[in-house]
């Protein structure tokens, strides 16, 4: 199966993923924010990212840019929730960016491994 990098600041979200995606039969490499996300592709290349846009140190939409710079094929979903102003918009920036696909948290756990599916075949 593949090497995925899962990038949220949020632990609960973050196991939540890595859970489902070892259950899948992945490789699950988990950063808390994207500084730490973008050291450890560096010395352990994933075949995809999931990452979360709203995060301290560095945003997602920052993570896309550069791996998409470093890895220009690497596919990436990029999720984030609608509470706080501006997150809704920077989701929206996440694909003219290069991610590959966008979802708003919460979504279902299906969705999300669907998603991993088409990304990981495409």
């Amino acid at each position: 199966m593949a090497r995925i990098l899962v990038i949220d600041d949020e632990e609960p979200i973050r196991r939540l993923l890595a859970r489902a995606l070892v259950g899948e039969g992945h490789e699950v490499i988990e950063a808390k924010d994207g500084r730490e996300a973008l050291q450890l592709h560096l010395a352990t290349p994933a075949e995809l990212v999931i990452t979360d846009i709203i995060m301290p140190e560095q945003d997602g939409l920052e993570v896309i840019m550069a791996l998409k710079r470093k890895a220009p094929g690497i596919k990436i979903i990029a999720m984030s929730g609608g509470g706080r102003f501006g997150q809704t918009e920077a989701l929206h920036m996440a694909e003219p960016l290069g991610a590959f696909a966008t979802l708003r948290k919460p979504f279902a756990l299906g969705t999300m491994l669907e998603t991993v599916n088409l990304a990981l075949a495409a």
